[in-house]
C-alpha cells in the first residue's frame, strides 16, 4: 500500500552538492542521444545539426556516447580543463534555434551524453535558481570548473534575469567553459512558432559573435494550441482514483491547493526537486485559479520539476487550463504560464485518465 505524504509539510534542505548533482537531464531525456534522434528528410538542417553537434562534442574530448553526471564533486577534485578559447577550430557556444516540436531538448541532451564531464544541464530558470541560492560569485566559481554548460529554454521575458544569465555565460566563456543553448519557443501568439535568433544574440550582447546558431527546422506539432484540460474529479474520489490507476505508486502525495501554494512561498524554488523526488502521484484537492504573479512564477518551476519526473496528477477544483488569469496569460510571462499550463494538462491526463502525451 502506497505511502500518502503532505508536500505541504515538508521543508527540504538542498546542499549546494545535492543542487548541482540534479544538473542533469531530466527523466524523458535520460537515455537519449544523436542515434536516438530521427532527422526528418524533409527537413535537412535537422540532420546537418546532428553532425554539428556531433563535432562540437568531439572537440571537447567526447566520444558520442552516453556520459556520467559529471556534477560538483567532479569539478572540484577533477582538475580545472584546458581551455579550448583561441583555438579558431569551434566555436564557444551553440544556440539551437527552431520552432517547437522539432527535438532541440532531445538534441541538447544528447550533446550532454556525448560530452566529457564535468558538464551541467538545466533549465534557463534552473541556472538563476542556482544564483538565488548560492550566490552569483560562489555559481561561477564552480561552474567555471566545467567542460560544458548547457541551457535549455532560455528566456528574454524578464530584463534582470536575462542580464543576470548573460553576465554568468561571459564569466563561463573566458574561463573557457563551452555553452550551448536553446530558447523557450512557446510562442507570443499561437499562431507563431519561432523564437528568433537575432532576439537571443541581441540580449546576450557581448557574447553573441562567440555562439553558432544552428537552424533546427521541421514540423510545429503544437501549432494546434493548448489541449483542453481533463474536468476535474470530485474531491472525494481523488485517492481512490490515484490508487486504482497507479496501483503500483509507492509515494503519494496528498494536499490541498492552498495549503501546497502557501508551502511553496516558503520554500525556495531551488529545493522543489527536492520536494517532489520520492513522488509518484500527486493528488491536489480544491486546485484555485492563481491571481498573483509571485505565487504562479513559483508553481511554474514546481511544474517543471513534476513533467521532469513524470509525476500524474488527479485534482479537483479548477481545471488547470484555467490555472492562472486571463490577465496572465496575456502578459509578460505568458510563455512560461502556457508551457505550464500545457505540462500540467498532460500531467491530469495521465493521472485521471491513464493516458500519455507528448513534451
Amino acid at each position: 500500500m502506497a505511502e500518502t505524504v503532505h508536500l505541504s509539510e515538508r521543508t527540504p534542505q538542498v546542499t549546494a552538492e545535492e543542487l548541482l548533482e540534479g544538473f542533469h537531464p531530466s527523466y524523458r531525456f535520460g537515455e537519449v542521444s544523436f542515434d536516438t534522434y530521427i532527422p526528418d528528410p524533409a527537413h535537412p538542417s535537422q540532420a546537418q545539426a546532428v553532425q554539428r553537434l556531433r563535432d562540437f562534442a568531439a572537440s571537447m574530448g567526447g566520444t558520442g556516447g552516453a556520459g556520467g553526471a559529471g556534477g560538483f564533486l567532479s569539478g572540484l577534485f577533477g582538475g580545472k580543463k584546458k581551455s579550448s578559447r583561441g583555438s579558431g577550430a569551434q566555436p564557444n557556444g551553440i544556440y539551437l534555434d527552431g520552432g517547437f516540436g522539432v527535438g532541440k531538448t532531445h538534441l541538447l541532451a544528447s550533446l550532454w551524453h556525448a560530452a566529457p564531464g564535468p558538464k551541467a544541464f538545466g533549465t534557463f530558470v534552473e541556472y538563476t535558481n542556482l544564483v538565488g541560492a548560492l550566490s552569483f560569485r560562489r555559481t561561477v566559481d564552480i561552474l567555471k570548473e566545467y567542460r560544458l554548460v548547457c541551457i535549455d529554454e532560455f528566456e528574454l521575458d524578464d530584463p534582470g534575469d536575462t542580464v543576470l544569465m548573460s553576465r554568468l555565460m561571459r564569466e563561463l566563456a573566458d574561463a573557457g567553459v563551452k555553452l550551448a543553448a536553446t530558447s523557450n519557443t512557446l510562442p507570443g501568439s499561437l499562431g507563431e512558432g519561432r523564437f528568433a535568433a537575432v532576439d537571443f544574440k541581441r540580449e546576450i550582447q557581448v557574447l553573441s559573435e562567440q555562439f553558432e546558431v544552428l537552424k533546427v527546422d521541421g514540423e510545429d506539432y503544437r501549432h494546434r494550441g493548448l489541449a483542453k484540460a481533463p474536468e476535474p474529479l470530485a474531491d472525494h474520489e481523488l485517492m481512490a482514483v490515484a490508487t486504482q490507476n497507479f496501483p503500483e505508486a509507492q509515494v503519494i502525495s496528498d494536499d490541498r491547493f492552498s495549503d501546497l501554494t502557501a508551502n511553496l512561498s516558503r520554500v525556495h524554488p531551488s529545493r522543489y526537486r527536492e520536494l517532489v523526488k520520492d513522488i509518484d502521484v500527486m493528488v491536489l484537492h480544491e486546485v484555485q485559479t492563481i491571481t498573483e504573479q509571485a505565487m504562479a512564477l513559483r508553481f511554474v518551476v514546481l511544474a517543471d520539476r513534476l513533467y521532469d519526473k513524470d509525476v500524474p496528477v488527479v485534482a479537483s477544483g479548477t481545471a488547470f487550463d484555467q490555472l492562472f488569469t486571463e490577465e496572465m496569460m496575456n502578459g509578460g510571462y505568458m510563455k512560461k504560464y502556457f508551457r505550464t499550463v500545457s505540462r500540467m494538462t498532460a500531467l491530469v491526463r495521465e493521472g485521471q485518465t491513464g493516458e500519455t502525451e507528448g513534451a
